[in-house]
């Protein structure tokens, strides 16, 4: 059975300077790459975990509904903070999109991510389901 991959790009540099995808479907699942809060090469409100979170999950949800799914579809989220200790706004901006379908989740500390400012990374998982495809 031959499966189609659909490749979403969200056009960053950084897409083609390292040579990913923002999200990828084959089949009814889609992962989405790692996402940190920028626009273009601005960091969207620096050092700030739960505002970074909010803006990385409404990304994530255009990367979805990019590829005919939406948050509502996510089945796991992978979260990267810079300092564990902020795990309650993190946990509060995860809570505030996936309150009804709680999904399956990680959340690990790393010493840094890509850019200065940024505190917060999160890749996520969906399953489409009763959707057209």
């Amino acid at each position: 059975m031959l499966v189609k991959i659909y490749r979403i790009s969200s056009g960053t540099a950084w897409e083609e300077v390292v040579g990913y995808s923002r999200a990828i479907r084959v089949g009814d699942i889609i992962e989405v790459s790692g996402t940190a809060a920028v626009d273009g090469d601005k960091v969207i409100s620096p050092n700030n975990f739960y505002e970074q979170t909010r803006f990385i999950l409404n990304k994530i949800d255009k990367a979805l509904k990019d590829t005919g799914s939406g948050i509502e579809d996510v089945v796991r989220t992978r979260i990267y903070i810079t300092d564990i200790a902020q795990w309650k706004e993190v946990g509060r901006a995860h809570m505030e999109f996936f309150s009804q379908i709680k999904p399956a989740a990680t959340m690990v500390e790393v010493k840094s991510l890509i850019k200065e400012g940024l505190v917060v990374e999160i890749e996520a998982t969906a399953v489409v389901r009763n959707k057209e495809n």
